[in-house]
């Protein structure tokens, strides 16, 4: 394939998908509704089960169940004949997926399913296949054609498959007022959880603490930047408040102007009414605020009160930087 082949091929793919997905919207109805308040309102766990492409779909599906305040496993469909059926407790909601809905080993599970009395969800794009027929709610993710050449790759239909899944978890989030704090404590590692909990105050307190008086001299300033290595100092006025703030940048600009260093104090080249934030602000705040002012330090402070400073090396080394 030429350059110009392999490009318009992979703009066919997205468009293929991208309209599967959409044609979705007209299949959001009645048993839609029924199966968020049915897993919203389940005393057990979600079980997912599938097989091939669909079961690795039906793993993500759990995962972002479990992130989201939805209980859930997942259950190989070929694995569940052979001793995994006994997953499934009393109270258990399962939810398959399956495209065609006649695969053999869906067929065979089934009778195994509704003997438990465990209520069933289908996922399908087959709405007269045995998994649909047998479910208590069908969930349509049927495609008009799969993105491969062949029509026979999965590739639409398990796209459809998963947005139907992210769907079903979100509508759920609402329905159970999942907030970012709930969120938070289900990703207490990485960067995104850190991103939910890590406070100003957590950070700040490692760092010096830079400060000069508004007379102080030039060199008092210079020796204070390089000494505390933050790339900047608080100014404090004769009460010990926040007056201002100078940074490395303030004193390259002052080099480049044709004035008598000797003369200057911190008064003269200080930012007054610096950005500052709180400790109680997550770090995550502080970053946005930086990257909004285009700035690489903020100062820490309690109304007038100077407390400290955040160099953004420090949200970098927190993880919170991605």
């Amino acid at each position: 394939m030429t350059k110009e082949e392999i490009l318009k091929a992979a703009a066919e793919v997205i468009a293929i998908e991208a309209q599967s997905i959409l044609n979705l919207q007209g299949h959001i109805a009645e048993d839609f509704y029924k199966s968020v308040i049915a897993i919203h309102q389940t005393k057990g766990r979600v079980v997912v089960t599938g097989i091939g492409k669909s079961a690795i779909i039906g793993q993500k599906m759990v995962a972002t169940f479990n992130s989201t305040g939805t209980p859930a496993l997942f259950m190989h469909a070929a694995d569940a004949v052979h001793g995994d059926l006994g997953m499934i407790q009393p109270g258990d909601l399962v939810l398959c997926i399956s495209n065609s809905g006649n695969t053999p080993e869906i067929k065979l599970l089934i009778p195994w399913l509704k003997q438990g009395g465990n209520l069933l969800i289908a996922m399908v794009g087959n709405l007269e296949s045995d998994l649909a027929v047998n479910a208590d709610f069908v969930l349509y993710a049927g495609v008009n054609q799969e993105a491969c050449p062949n029509n026979l790759a999965p590739t639409s239909s398990t796209t459809a498959q998963m947005v139907m899944g992210d769907a079903l978890a979100v509508c759920l989030l609402h329905q159970r007022q999942f907030s970012a704090d709930d969120f938070a404590k289900f990703h207490p590692g990485g960067a995104l959880g850190k991103k939910l909990y890590v406070k100003v105050g957590d950070i700040y307190k490692a760092n010096e603490m830079p400060a000069v008086k508004l007379e102080d001299s030039l060199q008092t300033v210079i020796l204070e930047i390089t000494s505390k290595r933050l790339g900047a100092t608080a100014v404090l006025d004769a009460n010990n408040e926040l007056a201002g703030i100078i940074t490395d940048g303030d004193l390259r600009r002052l080099l480049n102007k044709d004035v008598d260093l000797r003369s200057i104090a911190a008064k003269d080249i200080m930012g007054a009414s610096p950005t500052t934030v709180s400790e109680t602000q997550l770090a995550a705040e502080a970053l946005d605020i930086m990257r909004n002012k285009k700035i690489t330090q903020i100062i820490v402070a309690d109304g007038k009160k100077y407390l400290g400073i955040i160099h953004i090396h420090d949200l970098n080394r927190e993880g919170l930087i991605f």
